[in-house]
């Protein structure tokens, strides 16, 4: 039996990992990452701000429990991101950018995430992870909890992005299968939406693409040949498939909300809920490979827990460094998760 304590150390974890092992390939190609790295299955460096505003996203909300609200999150930006800002963000999305000058020019939620232009990004999508830990079992409360965070930073499809991956995980928690995950995630969203679509369009390739290999069997006894086979056979089918049904090719940006969760919960589905294989899937699909990997290892590590994932991955994990977010600096995520067990 898996605690919930071992579940969210997984998610938070998983999410750390995956973000790590994704962001030397943020931006590229499938056809890219493969001639670099054949697959990209070790982490090279620390986190981004993925995993940084996860942390801070946690915190905020253990101050408010199940009663935050958009104006508790905005404050907590105000005091604790605005205020403590000596020149430029640093390592920040195009939406927390424009968030923080919505708020610099005193604009309140929903106005915020209306101001600027980017209110579709993934950046609600890659912190809402906490919420659905808190409300493990409760899909829609999680759902609820990430679009109160959301309204601040984000509107439209970036909201549906995060209420899509909170749901997603509060069932991830309870031990489900990847595609009764795959249907929270579904269900916290309207179904014509541009993020519902292009879930369906994903869902749809991962069943039809065999699955890929396990992360096991990309270390054992055949070696070097069989790792580039994997990362040539990512490209050629699985990967290929899922760029043609979902990535915005035409659009310059990468961290498109339906695109993102699209990929990432197709990786997890396609990975059969192992974290490695869920996580390396994502990482070497390319685009905003942080978020999708950390995506997918958040999920894939709530329904595994903290055992699941590899050794060689969480000895990498340790305090954030605090570059894009500096409140958060020393935090540990497997000590936010515990934080989070507790103060259910």
């Amino acid at each position: 039996m898996i605690s919930v304590r071992d579940r969210a150390r997984g998610c938070l974890l998983g999410l750390a990992a995956g973000d790590a092992l994704g962001a030397p390939a943020e931006n590229l190609g499938p056809e890219e990452i493969a001639a670099r790295w054949g697959v990209l299955t070790e982490i090279e460096g620390g986190g981004t701000d993925d995993t940084e505003y996860t942390i801070f996203a946690a915190t905020v909300l253990l101050h408010h429990g199940h009663g935050l609200t958009s104006e508790d999150v905005a404050r907590a930006w105000r005091e604790e991101i605005v205020a403590r800002l000596d020149g430029p963000m640093r390592g920040a999305g195009f939406s927390e950018l424009g968030t923080v000058e919505a708020l610099r020019r005193g604009l309140e939620p929903p106005l915020t995430g209306r101001w600027h232009a980017h209110g579709w990004s993934d950046g609600l999508a890659m912190r809402a992870a906490p919420y659905g830990i808190f409300a493990v079992g409760d899909p829609d409360e999680a759902a609820r909890l990430a679009e109160a965070d959301g309204r601040v930073s984000h509107t439209g499809e970036g909201i549906l992005g995060g209420r899509a991956v909170a749901a997603a995980v509060a069932v991830a928690m309870t031990g489900a299968p990847p595609g009764e995950v795959a249907g929270a995630a579904l269900r916290a969203v309207p179904e014509d939406s541009w993020t519902a679509r292009s879930l369906r369009a994903a869902l749809d390739v991962a069943a039809r693409t065999p699955r890929p290999l396990s992360g096991r069997a990309l270390h054992d006894s055949f070696g070097r040949a069989l790792h580039d086979s994997f990362g040539r056979a990512l490209h050629d089918s699985f990967g290929r498939a899922l760029h043609d049904a979902v990535v915005m090719a035409h659009y310059p940006w990468t961290d498109l909300a339906p695109e993102a969760v699209a990929l990432a919960i197709a990786a997890y589905v396609a990975g059969g809920g192992e974290v490695e294989t869920s996580v390396v899937t994502a990482a070497n699909l390319g685009r905003d490979a942080d978020t999708t990997a950390a995506v997918a290892g958040a999920l894939a590590g709530a329904g595994r827990g903290e055992a699941a994932v590899p050794e060689r991955w969480a000895a990498r994990i340790g305090p954030v460094a605090g570059r894009c977010l500096p409140v958060v600096a020393g935090r540990d995520i497997r000590d936010v998760a515990d934080e989070l067990v507790k103060g259910m």
